[in-house]
């Protein structure tokens, strides 16, 4: 498995003297790899530590117990969502050790209680499992998703947005500290055969790595479609150069990329030769 990233700051946060308020990580376990994402509300002064906080729990949380690639679908399915209802706990129990919160004492009130005190790391989560011939998602906030997949070695290589963007008018995207957040959890599993890869994206690689539906003469309720010239053209520089990602960062950095302004971030995992 080649497990590779690269997250770039973004144009309008360097003006404004803003760091970089994205974080992933991307763990290779050998025949599996845990992929995670975490995007950290600009309003917020120390989002960005609450987004390394993200990606560093879910990658612990995800890697420990996950069922093997024979497993049944419902297993799979069951594992991922109890992950994520762990993510979550884990991570508010280590933003208010971070912030030295004292816990309260069960309920709702409480609850809310906690959320009030971690709002300041406010930050988004995608999150991805991926062991052929399974990946399985789970996500809040408003990064997407892609999985790239081959029938056998000598055909192409196509991709799939599994987990796209919200759209238009939807409710605004929670964080990991927002009230009932819980409740906005989405986790889902993949099982595909021809599995060649998954990545993940930051909200800010929208213009660059997805297309609208125009450019391909399709109509608008077809929705925004993943780029192949972005990721299959990635997944092909980082298998023939062993992972580097030194070539991601420089797409993330190029003019096209900084027109969003917002900061970019990608994280991956291949199998090796597709």
């Amino acid at each position: 498995m080649i497990v590779t990233g690269a997250a770039v700051q973004g144009t309008s946060h360097l003006a404004a003297g803003q760091d970089c308020q994205d974080a992933f990580k991307a763990v290779d376990l050998g025949d599996a790899a845990v992929l995670a994402l975490a995007d950290g509300s600009g309003s917020r002064e120390r989002s960005a530590l609450g987004a390394h906080l993200a990606v560093d729990v879910a990658c612990r949380v995800l890697a420990a117990e996950m069922p093997d690639g024979a497993a049944r679908p419902e297993e799979w399915t069951e594992w991922i969502a109890a992950r994520g209802a762990l993510v979550l706990a884990a991570y508010l129990r280590a933003a208010r050790a971070v912030l030295g919160a004292v816990p309260a004492q069960g309920g709702e009130a409480a609850e809310g209680a906690h959320a009030a005190d971690v709002g300041e790391l406010a930050a988004a989560l995608v999150a991805a499992v991926v062991r052929p011939p399974w990946a399985a998602f789970l996500s809040l906030g408003d990064s997407f998703g892609t999985v790239l997949t081959r029938d056998d070695a000598e055909g192409p290589e196509r991709c799939h947005l599994v987990l796209p963007p919200p759209v238009p008018g939807e409710p605004p995207p929670a964080f990991l500290s927002s009230p009932g957040a819980a409740l906005r959890i989405r986790t889902f599993t993949v099982w595909e055969p021809g599995l060649s890869g998954v990545v993940l994206a930051s909200d800010g690689c929208a213009s660059l790595t997805l297309d609208h539906p125009a450019m391909r003469q399709l109509p608008l309720h077809a929705g925004l479609l993943p780029s192949e010239r972005f990721f299959c053209g990635l997944a092909a520089t980082l298998r023939g150069n062993g992972g580097d990602a030194e070539p991601l960062r420089a797409l993330l950095s190029g003019p096209r990329a900084a027109r969003t302004g917002d900061d970019l971030t990608v994280a991956c995992a291949l199998v090796e030769g597709g």
